[in-house]
């Protein structure tokens, strides 16, 4: 039941994609060229079977996906509508990530978890550890945003090989 709105997601993505890439000629070139749209179909439909309990598989899916294009995301990790890994190696996003609606991540971006002492790690498993990300942000290549309590405003740009670690308000520049 889950494939149509998968299916409307995905093309949601290509055309996120190529309304934001100049260099993009065409949807066929997006779908079949571009790293960031495999690992986020994949990604698509692990989550969905992650969501439903299925063990283990949505992971081997999702890190199959890493071993070809360098892009990491955990199958639990919550992604909104038309979102878009442009070149994407070296991507990491969490398994407690949320990601709203129209957001645009470049390479080398991750958006993981503080480093935690080995005695928190039980007491933490189940709860959130990586940052949210509200819609219509852009981050850019190198950027480091860690930690659960960690929320990126809308409309925020997230400049190259930054470090977060604290929220940052919506409509905001960090250079």
């Amino acid at each position: 039941r889950a494939i149509p709105g998968i299916q409307k997601m995905m093309a949601a993505d290509v055309a996120a994609a190529y309304e934001g890439d100049p260099a993009a000629k065409s949807y066929d070139e997006i779908i079949f060229c571009y790293p960031g749209i495999y690992a986020i179909w994949v990604y698509r439909v692990a989550h969905q079977l992650y969501n439903h309990g299925v063990p283990l598989l949505p992971r081997i899916m999702t890190e199959h996906a890493h071993s070809l294009t360098g892009i990491d995301i955990h199958p639990g990790a919550r992604i909104g509508a038309r979102f878009v890994i442009d070149h994407g190696t070296g991507v990491v996003i969490g398994e407690t990530t949320e990601i709203g609606d129209n957001v645009r991540i470049y390479q080398g971006v991750t958006i993981g978890a503080l480093s935690l002492p080995k005695e928190a790690v039980a007491r933490l498993r189940n709860r959130k550890r990586h940052p949210t990300i509200e819609d219509d942000v852009i981050v850019y290549s190198g950027a480091t945003i860690l930690g659960g309590e960690t929320v990126i405003g809308r409309r925020s740009v997230i400049g190259g090989n930054v470090w977060i670690t604290d929220s940052i308000p919506p409509d905001t520049t960090v250079l």
